[in-house]
């Protein structure tokens, strides 16, 4: 099935982080793998005109926080004219030379802290979902 929609993501206790309910609506294939399994999820069973606000658990949003995803660098791994400082976030490229997005945790010495997980990972988030049409493909 193709669905189209309006969405809202928030965090629960600290708003809103994305939303096209100002903008034009967004369409994706079921099970093409662009939506998270949680909202996907959430989608089943809704037809055109529905409106429904779900929570989405982290383990079925973005997941949760992997240890082995923070990583200590050394400053010379990065550009000498970046203000590092925690909380900065930087695009760094993975074995397979696809952008990966890491958060600087904390700066020690020559030593760099780089959270390397979603920034949402081990947030239970609500869905907001309006349904604008639902097709087979």
């Amino acid at each position: 099935m193709q669905v189209t929609l309006h969405f809202a993501i928030e965090l629960l206790d600290a708003g809103l982080i994305d939303s096209n309910f100002d903008k034009a609506p967004a369409t994706f294939k079921v099970g093409d793998g662009n939506l998270l399994p949680g909202f996907e999820k959430a989608l089943f069973g809704l037809s055109v005109g529905d409106k429904k606000v779900i929570t989405i658990k982290s383990e079925q949003g973005f997941g949760m926080p992997n240890p082995n995803n923070v990583q200590w660098l050394s400053k010379s791994n990065f550009d000498d004219t970046l203000e590092l400082q925690p909380g900065l976030m930087l695009s760094f490229a993975d074995a397979n030379h696809s952008e990966l997005p890491g958060v600087i945790k904390s700066i020690e010495g020559d030593n760099v802290e780089v959270d390397f997980n979603h920034p949402l990972a081990g947030q239970d988030l609500l869905f907001t979902v309006h349904i604008i049409d639902v097709k087979p493909v």
